[in-house]
């Protein structure tokens, strides 16, 4: 076989029942208007992109047969849950509090998200990457989550190509490297000269899932 040919997930078309509502909502959130088109009475469409988010969502009149509200499970990934739901709530949106699963339980009586239907409240206690979240939903009802993710499954991220989709995620990113040399250091008992090589070896390792240096 030949080379992969790249397809890059763009678009979320959204449901709604009032576009100017649901922009106003969107606007809130902070999120970048990239169009508003109308043509006529009959057609409306809107896109809205998420800070640092490669995907957008559309919403609209007549852009979807799709009932208003029955788009769920909208994962928005962030590296600091904690900073993500107060600045979302500094907005006026109102958001869960944070919370992890309840070990390996698939079904109870929560709303679903990616790690079961038992919300237990607080992140995760082990603050493992890809277990921490929060939701919320827009006036139709449309569900969104954030996922904490801080380091990527091995295999996930090229490190050849290791890249921050803002200037929080690399701040964040140098916080964890900060931390962990700060251990690295205590272990050796003396200070690092090399220390910006050290950050950036563990850096790249965080975000691309290998192991990171000691």
């Amino acid at each position: 076989m030949g080379n992969k040919i790249d397809m890059k997930f763009e678009i979320v078309v959204i449901p709604v029942s009032n576009a100017d509502r649901a922009k106003e909502f969107y606007s809130k959130l902070g999120w970048r208007l990239d169009a508003d088109f109308a043509s006529g009475n009959d057609y409306r469409v809107l896109q809205f992109t998420p800070p640092g988010s490669g995907c957008s969502i559309i919403f609209g009149k007549n852009v979807t047969p799709a009932t208003p509200g029955s788009a769920q499970g909208l994962y928005l990934i962030v590296s600091d849950i904690a900073a993500a739901r107060a600045d979302l709530i500094s907005r006026g949106v109102n958001v869960s509090e944070v919370f992890h699963s309840e070990g390996d339980q698939y079904s109870g009586p929560d709303q679903p998200f990616l790690f079961g239907s038992r919300r237990v409240s607080g992140p995760d206690p082990a603050h493992g990457s890809y277990r921490s979240f929060a939701s919320f939903s827009d006036p139709d009802g449309n569900g969104w989550l954030l996922q904490e993710i801080t380091s990527r499954l091995p295999g996930r991220i090229d490190s050849a190509t290791t890249s921050f989709s803002s200037a929080g995620d690399l701040a964040a990113a140098l916080r964890r490297a900060a931390a962990a040399h700060g251990q690295h250091e205590a272990r050796t008992g003396q200070a690092d000269p090399n220390w910006p090589d050290w950050y950036a070896e563990y850096m790249v390792a965080e975000q691309s899932g290998a192991e990171p240096p000691k």
